[in-house]
């Protein structure tokens, strides 16, 4: 029996979870992506840790023919004056790869057999699952009905990130948290830091500063800055329901803010490379998180930050969504047919990675962003012994940059 799984969401999850459904075998897989036209486009910086990458290398979900930037060092910096790039209070090896999203898209939906059916613009609007299978109902063309047209499926996969419909329909009481704080990122042209990865520290916050290539074969300058957004007036969005800005949806006294803050605190050369950017080039993205108590439940099962939103500071969000396609293909292999066994195995694979990463996330967030040290005052040593305490006293084995491959 050849199994009819729908995957809702179509970008790097979503096409990590077609490939994976594909080569497990046996099902005819279709993908839902509600955005019209391709996503390569969209997105700015995210990056692997070179173990990390390894092992999605041999799985056959990444090679080095994917437009990548090395990165060797991760520079703690702080303003000194005038001095152009500041003073590094501490240097940490940083063996990572950096990617730019929309290309590592690309690559990923490259990889996608042609017999999958990829659909664009096709928003699922409810997903209503029974004994014998799982009907979706798509929204129809006036855009708030959610009562178009149907279809119905044997399995369904949540790819459709952190406001997952999918998601919603397995544990309607749950919902993302809001940290508190916010990330300001954005990308413009240039080297920047080279190999190196900047983090310019200051009260209340911090900014990683690392290239990635660019669409046009050249490196582009990511940066992504987090800090408590000051007090709203009534204008913005509320940020407690999870949301984002992208450009146009900025009001003019947040910009302001962010860029007086970047003005008073970081050293001049890298205060340029966020102040240069285009206001068209950034966003705004609240930090939410959230875990769930199950990856799969009945016919329905997640991938990526439909199934675990974990703060950025882990440095594996990426990592975590094509491990989970990993975990998935292996599941789907072992089971040989039967829904039931894939979707056990995979779950009892994959929670408690994504608790993991979640509760990383919240102690490097916490220690980064919310109870900020005296950061200038610190030397090296104590810095290298704040960053073992949010590590629980072994960097090496937290988590950071994503947990490897199969660890329980």
């Amino acid at each position: 029996m050849v199994l009819n799984v729908a995957v809702v969401g179509g970008s790097v999850a979503g096409c990590a979870a077609a490939l994976a459904v594909s080569r497990g075998g046996g099902a005819q897989v279709t993908v839902l992506e509600r955005a019209a036209g391709e996503l390569r486009s969209r997105g700015v910086g995210v990056s692997l840790h070179d173990d990390r990458y390894a092992e999605l290398e041999a799985a056959g979900y990444v090679d080095a023919a994917m437009p990548w930037a090395e990165l060797n060092r991760r520079i703690w910096t702080v303003r000194d004056g005038d001095s152009p790039e500041g003073r590094a209070i501490a240097t940490h090896p940083f063996p990572f790869r950096a990617y730019g999203w929309g290309s590592l898209w690309n690559e990923l939906r490259r990889r996608v057999p042609d017999e999958v059916d990829y659909r664009t613009g096709a928003e699922v609007a409810a997903v209503e699952p029974d004994a014998d299978g799982v009907t979706l109902r798509f929204r129809d063309d006036g855009g708030d009905g959610g009562d178009g047209r149907t279809e119905r499926f044997d399995a369904v996969i949540g790819a459709d990130g952190y406001r997952s419909v999918v998601r919603n329909t397995m544990f309607p009481e749950l919902s993302p948290d809001y940290s508190g704080y916010l990330a300001w990122r954005g990308s413009s042209p240039g080297e920047g830091p080279g190999t190196d990865a900047r983090i310019v520290v200051f009260p209340g916050g911090h900014c990683m500063i690392y290239r990635i290539p660019g669409p046009d074969g050249e490196h582009r300058v990511n940066w992504v800055l987090y800090t408590v957004p000051p007090p709203l007036d009534g204008t913005q969005p509320d940020l407690r329901t999870p949301t984002s800005l992208p450009p146009g949806r900025l009001t003019e006294d947040l910009t302001e803010h962010l860029r007086a803050l970047v003005a008073e605190h970081f050293p001049p050369v890298w205060a340029e490379c966020v102040l240069s950017t285009p206001a068209e080039d950034t966003l705004v993205q609240p930090i939410y998180d959230m875990e769930v108590p199950h990856y799969a439940t009945g016919r329905l099962l997640l991938v990526g930050d439909a199934a675990t939103v974990a703060r950025p500071h882990t440095g594996g969000g990426s990592v975590k969504a094509l491990q989970d396609a990993c975990s998935l293909e292996a599941a789907w292999r072992a089971g040989g047919g039967d829904l039931a066994e894939v979707l056990a195995a995979y779950d009892a694979d994959r929670t408690s990675v994504g608790a993991t990463m979640v509760a990383l996330g919240r102690r490097l967030g916490r220690a980064q962003v919310e109870e900020t040290p005296d950061w200038a005052a610190m030397s090296e040593p104590d810095l290298e012994a704040w960053w073992q305490r949010q590590h629980q006293g072994d960097a090496r084995s937290s988590g950071f940059g994503g947990q490897a491959l199969g660890r329980p």
